[in-house]
Order: structure tokens, then C-alpha cells, then sequence
């Protein structure tokens, strides 16, 4: 006859303490195992100063990230992302572009308290092609006219909304240049 389980009763019996040892250990180490993801969550809410609106063009990735990092903010913004960045928030072509911004910004408020929206547009954009119907980067006077009709557009919605927001409107070229785009007057 095998006594296994008979043993291990009286194991357990014999060292009530084990048992105890092996539960605590485990609660420990899964105390642990959270303890390491509350520093970078803690840090991801404390951490972050704006919001960026950019456009989608796969061409200003890079150009993107460095233009922020260049500003001193690597790590320090939530990142939201539509076709035509300014335009992709204002136009009634695409209302749900318009509503994912709007939510997207409400949600960094709320969990980030960010303190900023920072927009950048971008030269030679096809969103602003096809809402438009024009192709801007042929005539750079009126395409910038128009870059900054936008911007101007989405950056008084957004102080309309939330006035204690700060609000910065930029322009790329796809050299990866940047000019700020300021408020007339």
C-alpha cells in the first residue's frame, strides 16, 4: 500500500509553518510583481506636459520625435494622431476624426493633467488634398496661409473649451524644419 498521502498529512501536521511560509511567499511575490508596474504608472500620469496632434504621413515619423525631443519633451507627451493633424480635427468631412480628438484630449486632461496642446501640421499633406480638394504644396504662400487658417481654427475651439490650456501651433517641412505659427495681433 502506498502511503504517500499519508505523509504528506502529516508533513502538513507536523509543520504547520510551511504551509504558512509557502502562502506568504506567494503573496509576497505577487505584492512584489505589482509593486514594479506602479512606478511607470505613476510616472506616465506625472510625467506628461502635453498633448501633440500630428498628422499620420509616414514620412515625419522620425522628424516627429525629434522636433519634441529637440523642445526637451522626450517622454513628457501624449501623442494623438489624425490625417491633416489640424484639419483632421476641425473638418465636418470626417466627424469622427473631430470626436476622437475631442475625447483623446478630455482623457489626457483627466488622467495626465496635461497643461498644453501642441499641433503640428505638416507641408505637402494629402489630407489636406483630399478635404480641400487642392494641392497647396505648389503655391507655399497660400499653403501656409491656409496650414495656419487651420491651426488658428483648432487652437480657438480648444481655448474656447479649456482657456487655461496653452496652445502651440506649428508647421513642418518635410526636411523636418519647423516655423511656429503664432497668433495674429
Amino acid at each position: 500500500m502506498c502511503q504517500c498521502s499519508t505523509h504528506a498529512q502529516h508533513d502538513a501536521a507536523a509543520n504547520p509553518g510551511r504551509r504558512q511560509f509557502v502562502q506568504l511567499a506567494a503573496l509576497g511575490g505577487g505584492a512584489a510583481l505589482l509593486g514594479s508596474f506602479l512606478p511607470q504608472t505613476a510616472y506616465a500620469a506625472g510625467g506628461t506636459d502635453a498633448l501633440l496632434l500630428s498628422c499620420m504621413d509616414y514620412r515625419l515619423v522620425d522628424e516627429t520625435e525629434a522636433f519634441m525631443a529637440g523642445l526637451g519633451m522626450k517622454n513628457k507627451y501624449d501623442h494623438i494622431v489624425l490625417a491633416g493633424a489640424a484639419l483632421g480635427a476641425v473638418t465636418s468631412k470626417f466627424p469622427a476624426w473631430n470626436q476622437a480628438f475631442w475625447e483623446h484630449l478630455d482623457v489626457a486632461i483627466s488622467l495626465h493633467h496635461i497643461h498644453k496642446v501642441m499641433v503640428l501640421d505638416h507641408r505637402d499633406c494629402g489630407a489636406y488634398k483630399v478635404v480641400l480638394g487642392e494641392d497647396f504644396g505648389k503655391i507655399p504662400d497660400k499653403e501656409t496661409q491656409t496650414h495656419a487658417e487651420t491651426l488658428m481654427t483648432l487652437r480657438k475651439q480648444i481655448l474656447a473649451k479649456y482657456p487655461q490650456l496653452a496652445v502651440e501651433t506649428y508647421l513642418m517641412a518635410l526636411d523636418g524644419s519647423v516655423q511656429q505659427i503664432v497668433p495674429k495681433g
